[in-house]
């Protein structure tokens, strides 16, 4: 079967596998891309060894897919390969190429799954959106290699971090929802109060959080993940409410009612938090929403019989405030 797609064909001098930016390297790239010029280029081709690359699109609100069909026979050039598809603007200038948006890849390392990537520090001077939608879309587009399952972008050897200030570590390609298969949803700044666990685990202390998230996903959900992910660490005096293992199965709102589906270890406490704070810690959070009035927390679809109530109101008689 014959497919329309682009191809993306690599030249003979790949961008190193593990390699520090230097002149040479940077050198390097410009040759490789001028050697590319059209290889991204539209053209009736057949194959399997196809890919999808993501791309920033003009007005940079959304991340789009378009697929390239790449000639490497092993992991290395696969990856060198689209790399260097990140790295080169296509002749339709529809869309922007992620490396190639002020900033360059310093160096590469894969080592047990997990690629790390370097890049310089005009990465810093991009807006907040835009760095989000540039590492969707190196995300996806790496993560595609059965070799590489989690990405870290570091900038000049040094630690990410999101506007909110918190770490930018691993990423998967789960974390960069898809909208309808075709692109990525623009990224809304979500200011929320979300409510972690006291020192002794027994009170709750709210915390305000900024972050840019996909408006495919529920704000609801949000919170909920936000919650599990647990406080940034940029505030001391914060602890986890919630078990880190707990997976998020659904969340749902009905009539001023939201519905949080969880697994099972929700159930498993942590830091001496009682299952009742971790349970308001949800019900708190999600109550200030204002569409929200109730919550419901079910695990596996279902109302546990330790549960206090079948639903839960806001509670603030076990809200306190961080000691001075």
């Amino acid at each position: 079967m014959r497919k329309k797609t682009s191809a993306c064909i690599g030249a003979k001098g790949s961008i190193r596998w593990i390699a520090s930016c230097g002149m040479a390297y940077c050198g390097m790239l410009i040759f490789v891309c001028l050697l590319l010029l059209t290889a991204c280029g539209q053209e009736e081709i057949s194959g399997e060894n196809v890919y999808q690359v993501y791309y920033v699109s003009n007005s940079e609100t959304k991340v789009e897919m378009h697929p390239h069909e790449l000639t490497a026979d092993t992991s290395k050039g696969l990856l060198d390969e689209l790399v260097e598809c990140l790295s080169t603007n296509p002749d339709k200038l529809e869309y922007k190429a992620p490396f190639a948006m002020g900033f360059q890849l310093l160096h590469m390392n894969l080592e047990d799954g997990k690629l790390q990537l370097d890049v310089d520090a005009a990465y810093e001077n991009l807006p907040v959106t835009t760095k989000v939608l540039v590492r969707a879309a190196i995300v996806r587009t790496l993560t595609q290699l059965p070799e590489v399952s989690l990405v870290m972008m570091t900038v000049e050897g040094n630690q990410l971090y999101d506007n909110n200030g918190s770490t930018v570590g691993w990423m998967s390609a789960e974390q960069f929802i898809n909208n309808d298969g075709n692109e990525i949803n623009t990224y809304e700044l979500a200011r929320v109060k979300l409510y972690f666990a006291g020192e002794d685990g027994t009170n709750l202390i709210a915390a305000t959080r900024e972050k840019h998230y996909s408006t495919s996903m529920l704000r609801e959900r949000f919170v909920v993940e936000e919650l599990i992910a647990g406080p940034s660490g940029q505030i001391e005096g914060l602890y986890p409410s919630i078990n880190p293992n707990t997976k998020v199965l659904s969340v749902t709102t009905r009539d001023g009612v939201c519905y949080v589906n969880l697994d099972d270890n929700f159930l498993t406490v942590v830091n001496n938090v009682s299952t009742d704070v971790s349970i308001y810690s949800i019900v708190n959070s999600l109550s200030e929403l204002n569409s929200i009035n109730k919550v419901q927390i079910l695990i596996n679809g279902e109302v546990p019989s330790s549960f206090s109530a079948s639903t839960f109101e806001r509670n603030l008689d076990i809200v306190t405030t961080l000691p001075k």
